[in-house]
């Protein structure tokens, strides 16, 4: 008889995971999906044609082993998509024989320019920060002077040890450089003042980011622009190019959700996992409610591999926790998200870089809103995404991104009143005229990101807890409480469905991504 193997969560490890166990084995796989989408938060919601990509998600890692894996599933595109053709613009091509053509075939990676920017005292900033004369102007010359001293001093006496994610920024930037473009934006993440949070979130997410680096790459990028999809060398937070399906990230994760039903495993959607059965030191079998049905089920399980939320699968377990177990799982905090799709004529904002875009439009992916009179977080520029996310040419498709917590009083608004709450706050940043909203929508992201304070630094409790139980793999952002992109996400699976494999008990090889500054980068 087969042996199987549980997956929690469709989400791009749980996919990933389930992938790499019918290709590399003959266990059955059953993924288990609390919501009626694949994805994740790498999910694409289609509203009306047009298509919104939560959060944003980059097809870029220093893994050849991950960036091999997307390029097998979709291949780089071979002839320029439809924007690349009106801007008669140079792009990274597949020589390939066969290569798809984006304009008559879907299943296709693009090969996109990286733009992000900071939205500032109502201007454009370079992000990461450069030293451009645009730069210097906009921040002034006494600014830029306090910037410099201020960074040559924690260089010379740098804040030891690093207690909380202010003393991360400050090393790296300067206290001066971080009050203008690194705390106000940290704090509406997460709600929290930055002395109050964690470290850790800055070494995994900016990791070897500093001054000197982006004052490097730079000059580098002057010179000799690294035009690879690779970019080896390059810090992840300073790529200048990425990959892209056509139709955003939750095309390309259904497409392999797809391929793991070919090869015969099941997906089952709108199933809500509500108890794991320990029977000595393993999972023996997994309760679920069909939330269509209200039918209770329960599956055998020689597997388990869990991406739902650290602090839901210690309540699944019941009274078999110990009682330290239980309340460092009471105390784990998570940030929601909320993104506002704007539908208009025109954005307000006009385009003065030297990158060409579509009509003109300002060329960013997303822009970072440092304003300290609005709420928004950020702003998605769809367009810049993939031409393919916007249904009528000569449209421009936005996303306004809010973070909150489930419950709080923005959470609690209705749909209508936060489409137009969330326009309101554009117009009045000078970024949109609300004539030229056409349509909006909202869509709601619960638990997007493990937060990095409450009990979080007693999350090795849990770990050591359940990586006692044998047969169980954390896995994914959530399955692991830490803030992983999709590819530290996919690594994770890959290195739980190594210890399937090969029959290995110990964990320590999942933990181990991205608790570094380089991982995997030649595997």
């Amino acid at each position: 008889m087969k042996k199987t193997a549980i997956i929690i969560g469709a989400g791009p490890a749980g996919i990933t995971a389930g992938y790499e166990l019918s290709k590399r084995t003959d266990i059955k796989t059953i993924i288990l999906e609390r919501t009626d989408f694949i994805g994740g938060i790498s999910r694409t919601v289609e509203y009306k044609g047009n298509r919104i990509d939560i959060g944003g998600h980059r097809f870029f890692s220093k893994s050849e082993k991950v960036m091999d894996w997307w390029l097998n599933i979709f291949p780089l595109q071979g002839k320029p998509s439809k924007d690349d053709i009106l801007l008669e613009r140079k792009v990274t091509l597949s020589e390939l024989e066969g290569a798809p053509d984006p304009e008559k075939e879907d299943k296709v990676m693009l090969s996109r320019e990286r733009v992000s920017r900071i939205f500032f005292k109502r201007q454009f900033f370079d992000y990461p920060v450069s030293l451009s004369f645009k730069t210097l102007k906009g921040l002034g010359f006494f600014n830029v002077i306090k910037i410099g001293i201020s960074y040559l001093y924690v260089q010379m006496f740098p804040v030891k040890p690093e207690k909380n994610l202010e003393d991360f920024f400050v090393n790296r930037f300067g206290k001066v450089l971080y009050r203008i473009f690194f705390k106000d934006y940290t704090e509406k993440v997460w709600g929290l003042a930055c002395r109050k949070i964690d470290p850790a979130w800055g070494a995994q997410r900016v990791k070897g980011v500093s001054i000197l680096k982006a004052i490097e790459h730079a000059v580098k990028s002057k010179f000799c622009s690294d035009s690879s999809i690779s970019q080896e060398g390059t810090e992840t937070s300073l790529i200048e190019k990425f990959l892209y399906p056509k139709y955003g990230p939750g095309q390309f994760w259904t497409e392999c959700a797809e391929k793991i039903k070919e090869a015969g495993g099941e997906i089952l959607l709108n199933c809500n996992v509500t108890r794991l059965i320990i029977d000595g030191d393993k999972v023996a079998s997994v309760v679920y409610t069909d939330s269509k049905t209200g039918e209770q089920k329960t599956l055998k399980a020689d597997h388990v591999l869990s991406t739902m939320p650290v602090k839901t699968l210690v309540e699944s377990f019941g009274k078999d926790v110990p009682e330290n177990v239980k309340e460092v799982a009471a105390g784990l905090a998570y940030r929601d998200f909320i993104t506002v799709g704007l539908l208009l004529r025109k954005l307000k904002k006009s385009n003065t870089t030297g990158t060409r875009t579509l009509n003109d439009i300002v060329p960013d992916n997303w822009i970072y809103i440092q304003e300290q009179d609005v709420k928004i977080g950020r702003i998605q520029i769809f367009n810049n995404w993939s031409p393919y996310m916007v249904a009528e040419d000569g449209k421009v498709w936005i996303g306004l991104e809010y973070f909150c917590n489930e419950g709080d009083k923005f959470w609690g608004m209705t749909d209508p009143e936060i489409c137009e709450f969330a326009a309101a706050e554009a117009a009045k940043i000078n970024m949109i005229e609300l004539s030229d909203v056409v349509d909006q929508v909202v869509v709601r992201s619960p638990k997007a990101y493990p937060a990095y304070f409450g009990t979080y630094k007693r999350l090795e409790e849990i770990k050591v807890f359940a990586d006692k139980i044998e047969n169980l793999f954390l896995i994914g952002r959530n399955g692991m409480h830490r803030y992983n992109n999709q590819d530290h996400s996919m690594l994770s699976a890959m290195a739980a469905v190594d210890n399937i494999v090969k029959g290995v008990t110990t964990k320590d090889n999942i933990w181990e991504v991205n608790a570094e500054k380089e991982y995997h980068e030649k595997k």
